[in-house]
């Protein structure tokens, strides 16, 4: 059986009923056994210690295997780290004291609750306790080179570029790459990092061989779309020659591309860790060409799924299919109305309560799970966000995306039904209780 939650896509929406399934419709699980030091399974037919996390298939199924060799499905939170406001700032103070105490105490919040992964955008200082849990990093390889460039600007949740066009063909961007990437070497011997995301949400879409053409003649984006259109038409290059073909060939040319360039920075400097792609949002999802590109030099590719209330059989099938590697989703969240919050920036569902947004959390994992491409899920974000914080990215300034308030008081019944997922993450794979279709229910 399964119950229905009111949620709007957002605010000026009107709530719509959206099935879902959580624990509570299925058989009771036991939690998961003992994880080993990293928060992973151990596995003893999988014991095949390399010293990093790395992906292999066992039984038709993707897995993160960790560096003591046992089977890790990783369970995140996203930008785990001090309020910085000045209400922020002071409720650290009165409640934990150091920066050095509350990176304790969250680490050992966090564990209990299930997770095992430190998403993007996390603290350093997470990494200097006494038992951390595995990290992520994010190195904004494009975005850092819009910075030096010049051109770029801000939009909600990512950078913007000019006509929505990555500097791909820049001269100079391949040459920055290696640059940048030489960051790396400082932890590319460290067992507790998971991987590098080299991006947040580029704008791929269908469109973007004519975005470049749009752009000034002198610019190398313009010179590039144009003389790989004239090549391809024998020299006839003109808009009222694009075909549909050549707008999805052209996307999955610019990703070949940008993925190359990156892929090759990140491993020369760091050959040991994963490349977990540049996660991936909007469109991008739907875009088979952009899962081929994805497959060729990730890793694991990221996505940051939103707009779906239950994971799409099809599209994750579609996903594994063109991209023949597994996937981690990046970023998803609900938040509640009855936080108090305005509620007005992020992409997130809007639900009525916090135990909706658990409702939430579990229906989606457990539709994850089902997919025997996905290596796990990082929720967005550790913190709501905090009106008073200045200079806020625009996608961030008034909403309950937390597991705690921007006051550090967690939202019990949210982190209790991500807790009673979270420990039985294995349990519910090993019971048989998941298919690809979905949870079977009695």
């Amino acid at each position: 059986m399964s119950h229905e939650v009111a949620a709007a896509e957002k605010p000026d929406r009107p709530f719509k009923a959206r099935p879902t399934i959580t624990l509570a419709d299925l058989p009771s699980l036991p939690l998961d056994p003992t994880a080993d030091a990293f928060g992973g399974k151990t596995a003893p037919e999988m014991r095949n210690e390399t010293g990093f996390f790395r992906v292999e298939v066992r039984n038709g199924r993707w897995w993160l295997v960790d560096p003591e060799g046992g089977v890790f499905l990783s369970r995140g939170v996203n930008t785990i780290a001090p309020v910085r406001s000045s209400g922020g700032q002071a409720v650290l103070g009165q409640r934990f004291g150091t920066e050095a105490r509350w990176a304790r105490e969250t680490t050992a919040f966090l564990r209990t609750a299930g997770f095992n992964t430190l998403g993007a955008w996390s603290d350093e200082r997470l990494r200097e306790v006494e038992q951390p849990l595995p990290y992520t990093r994010i190195w904004n390889f494009m975005a850092a080179y819009g910075d030096r460039r010049g051109g770029t600007f801000a939009e909600p949740g990512h950078t913007g570029y000019p006509g929505g066009c990555p500097f791909i063909f820049d001269p100079g961007f391949a040459v920055f790459c290696d640059e940048h990437a030489r960051k790396l070497a400082a932890t590319k011997d460290d067992p507790w990092l998971l991987g590098h995301f080299s991006d947040n949400e580029l704008p791929w879409k269908r469109t973007l061989l004519e975005s470049y053409l749009q752009l000034p003649p002198a610019d190398p984006g313009h010179q590039a779309a144009h003389a790989w259109l004239e090549k391809r038409h024998d020299g006839a290059a003109e808009p009222h020659t694009i075909t549909e073909q050549d707008r999805a060939d052209f996307l999955e040319h610019a990703l070949d591309r940008y993925l190359s360039t990156v892929a090759q920075a990140i491993r020369r400097h760091d050959p040991h860790h994963l490349f977990l792609g540049m996660r991936l949002h909007g469109s991008a999802l739907r875009l088979p060409e952009v899962w081929r590109a994805c497959g060729r030099h990730c890793d694991v590719v990221s996505v940051n799924y939103y707009h779906a209330w239950t994971p799409s059989p099809e599209r994750m099938a579609m996903w594994v299919k063109e991209a023949g590697r597994p996937f981690l989703v990046s970023e998803f969240y609900a938040k509640g109305v009855d936080s108090g919050m305005a509620n007005t920036s992020g992409a997130g569902w809007l639900v009525e309560t916090q135990e909706d947004r658990g409702r939430f959390y579990q229906n989606f994992t457990l539709g994850l799970l089902a997919s025997p491409g996905c290596i796990g899920w990082h929720w967005h974000r550790y913190a709501d966000n905090d009106p008073q914080t200045e200079g806020a990215d625009p996608s961030n300034l008034d909403s309950n995306k937390g597991i705690v308030s921007s006051r550090y008081e967690p939202w019990q019944p949210l982190v209790a039904a991500m807790t009673a997922l979270n420990l039985r993450a294995h349990s519910l794979l090993d019971c048989g209780v998941m298919r690809e279709s979905g949870p079977a229910t009695p």
